[in-house]
């Protein structure tokens, strides 16, 4: 169906997506905490997202430890809204 996005429509990257379009960013260790994912399979998810130019990071310290922070873009934020329209229209078809 057209407006589905394959890339985030993923179940953990649309997680992804949809978290972070309520923040400015938010620190890889709260994504893998809420998606209860491995770095690994985060990292992966992420580095799918950001050669999209769906999300940007940065690297940073927080409390003594370095640490990601992972943001949407608005090529993200604009993926994710169509996605989402496309999903609405599938949905509204459904008796």
């Amino acid at each position: 169906m057209a407006g589905l996005d394959p890339l985030i429509h993923a179940p953990a990257r649309l997680q992804v997506v949809t978290m972070l379009s309520a923040v400015s960013e938010a620190e890889f260790a709260t994504l893998r905490a809420v998606l209860d994912v491995s770095d690994s399979v985060l990292s992966k998810h992420v580095s799918a997202l950001a050669d999209a130019g769906y999300v940007r990071t940065r690297k940073g310290v927080r409390a003594g430890r370095r640490t990601t922070w992972i943001g949407l873009t608005s090529t993200g934020r604009k993926a994710l809204r169509e996605h989402v329209a496309a999903l609405r229209q599938l949905i509204d078809g459904v008796d």
